[in-house]
């Protein structure tokens, strides 16, 4: 794809809904800090006209040359593209999709995101052997994807229904085990990294007393909610001293690699854009 081109690009986040996506925010302030004249638009595309706007994709007729894709098509849409790579194939979903050659390719960047964030503001943190994940759902892949692939040696899911842990943990083979949450005290003993995955905590539901103290000394407590960026599990290893990071980079630096190819130019996520996204939460 040549400069002029990339330069008036069109891009998309499909989602039903939509209207909540700060995708648009953080895709139009990289196209403004880059001096280009290409759109990103949120579509509100229902389940049922999935494969009708993917043939428009394919074929060029929707003017768009590739987009994100968020909830509820993550796994459907792996059936509609013309390729997938091997981290969608690992995850079981994908959320990004762009046109190359003709071809319609999908990727999943939520893992990337996951490990940059925690770069940015928790250096070193992959560094330990043991890291807990709370839930099992599909961003619980990406983060069981993220983990394995910098050198955790255990990651122990501990979801409510154990049977989907145990789901989640085959898929990505011996390093990976499943707990209920009942047995949650005894696997976070010692444990380097805690991953909250849930809504636990949101909207007045109840949070389980989880006591972080018994994690490694140089432990640390993260949640991939961004709304509230302090989230009741945050909030709760806070209290007890344990260190924490909010979810917040993990949208930011997910949403990167879609731009670079889309537009052609690799983005920076800054304080500023961090903080234009808190100004949008809050007045909302």
């Amino acid at each position: 794809m040549d400069k002029d081109i990339q330069n008036s690009s069109r891009a998309f986040v499909i989602g039903h809904p939509i209207g909540h996506s700060r995708s648009p925010m953080i895709h139009r302030y990289w196209l403004n800090q880059a001096g280009l004249t290409g759109s990103y638009d949120p579509v509100d595309v229902a389940p049922e006209d999935l494969p009708t706007f993917f043939r428009a994709l394919k074929d060029r007729s929707s003017g768009f040359t590739g987009g994100n894709v968020t909830v509820p098509h993550k796994e459907a849409i792996i059936t509609l593209v013309d390729e997938i790579d091997e981290t969608a194939r690992l995850i079981g979903a994908a959320n990004t999709v762009w046109l190359e050659d003709g071809r319609l390719m999908a990727t999943n960047t939520d893992s990337l995101g996951f490990a940059a964030n925690l770069d940015e503001t928790a250096a070193g943190w992959d560094h330990g052997k043991r890291a807990i994940v709370l839930g099992a759902g599909g961003a619980s892949r990406a983060v069981v994807h993220a983990l394995l692939a910098r050198g955790f040696d255990e990651v122990s899911v501990v979801n409510r229904t154990a049977s989907r842990a145990s789901t989640l943990a085959e898929r990505f083979g011996p390093c990976v085990s499943a707990h209920g949450l009942e047995n949650l005290a005894d696997v976070i003993k010692g444990a380097n990294l805690f991953v909250n995955t849930t809504t636990l905590g949101m909207a007045g539901t109840e949070v389980p007393p989880i006591d972080f103290t018994t994690m490694a000394s140089d432990a640390l407590v993260t949640d991939i909610v961004y709304i509230p960026l302090e989230t009741p599990i945050l909030a709760m290893a806070k209290h007890q001293g344990v260190a924490t990071t909010d979810g917040l980079g993990m949208l930011l630096h997910q949403a990167a690699p879609g731009f670079q190819k889309w537009f052609g130019v690799k983005p920076v996520v800054t304080p500023e854009l961090r903080q234009l996204i808190i100004s949008d939460m809050e007045a909302h």
